[in-house]
């Protein structure tokens, strides 16, 4: 394990060597993220589409979302392959909280995703309706 003629002294200066290289590195890597980190996502950029309040659903839906600018956005029914089925809406959000209400009747029942699209995003979730 150590080698002949090093000395114990030789031997913990190069254990203490070897961890104040780890601590600097992991440091460093730490501080490196959290720069990047910071300055990567800028919240208010993105609208946060909440989950439908029951599941199954049916009749009329309420979709609600927040953002934090005026934007264009649509709202879209896909089915399960992620192709579009239904547009509910296309135009400029409000900022705040937006409620858009669907009639889920026009649908057949089944499982399909409600996308919210803006020119920056585009965020899905899963819905089952069942009329």
């Amino acid at each position: 394990m150590f080698l002949v003629g090093t000395s114990w002294y030789d031997v913990l200066i190069g254990i203490l060597y070897a961890s104040t290289t780890l601590l600097i590195t992991s440091i460093a890597y730490r501080r490196l993220l959290s720069y990047f980190g910071r300055s990567a996502v800028k919240h208010e950029d993105y609208c946060q589409l909440d989950s439908l309040e029951v599941s199954p659903a049916s009749g009329e839906l309420s979709f609600y979302f927040t953002s934090k600018v005026e934007r264009y956005y649509q709202l879209l029914v896909l089915d399960t392959e992620m192709n579009e089925f239904i547009e509910i809406v296309a135009q400029d959000c409000k900022i705040g909280g937006n409620i858009i209400r669907f009639d889920s009747s026009k649908l057949p029942n089944g499982d399909y995703f409600y996308c919210l699209k803006t020119d920056n995003q585009k965020v899905s979730k899963k819905m089952t309706i069942l009329n």
